[in-house]
């Protein structure tokens, strides 16, 4: 069992300023082991409380009523969930699902102790960067979308030239008519699929039979 006072503060440094303190809550908090796959939270339900996730990884989504999902980010450790704190802050329900990709450890925060958190100014800065910083991906996502189907020309894009493309994100951007970092969401996506490998301003496809049935797909 991980010490839930002491590793916390390597992941959230902000953490040791907050009151009242993890030493004074550790009683009262309970470290939850979830499988990957684990539904941590649903769209509509009340938040239970604020995630702070010390090994594995969140996916938050939304679905549509045809049963079409929507990935909006994820949470590493370190990390902070946009959907829990949003719910927390209005006193509204959860506007997303909550999934763990692979075994993951996590402690939750009480919602009053999360309210009172926020009257620490670093823990506020902190939460208020990551509705910036989120707001940003969620821009760029909802520019993807706008684009209809940019994931599939960009597979078709890096279809046909070989296993091995020494290429830059920005100059598939451009060849695209898009931005850089929509492209690059979109790459890592392929690259947690098994599409493609990644390095620097270079391209390895390793499943292009799955790269050009995702295509096919699609674009049915």
């Amino acid at each position: 069992m991980m010490d839930l006072v002491q590793l916390p503060f390597a992941l959230y440094p902000t953490l040791k300023q907050v009151r009242p303190s993890l030493a004074e809550l550790n009683p009262a908090l309970a470290q939850m082991q979830a499988p990957g796959g684990a539904v941590l939270f649903s769209e509509n339900a009340p938040c239970q409380g604020f995630p702070l996730v010390l090994q594995g990884e969140i996916k938050v989504s939304r679905s549509s009523m045809d049963g079409r999902s929507l990935e909006l980010y994820r949470v590493a450790p370190g990390e902070l969930c946009l959907v829990s704190s949003a719910c927390l802050f209005r006193k509204q329900p959860l506007s997303a699902r909550g999934v763990t990709t692979k075994a993951s450890s996590l402690i939750l925060i009480p919602p009053d102790i999360f309210l009172r958190w926020l009257e620490t100014p670093a823990f506020r800065d902190e939460v208020l960067g990551l509705f910036a910083a989120r707001m940003a991906d969620l821009t760029s996502l909802i520019d993807a979308v706008a684009f209809q189907k940019l994931d599939r020309r960009l597979a078709a894009a890096l279809l046909g030239r070989g296993q091995h493309l020494p290429v830059t994100h920005q100059a598939l951007a451009d060849e695209l008519g898009t931005v850089r970092e929509i492209i690059t969401r979109l790459l890592r996506r392929f690259e947690r699929e098994g599409w493609v490998s990644l390095g620097r301003e270079q391209i390895f496809i390793t499943d292009a039979t799955a790269l050009s049935d995702f295509c096919h797909r699609l674009g049915a």
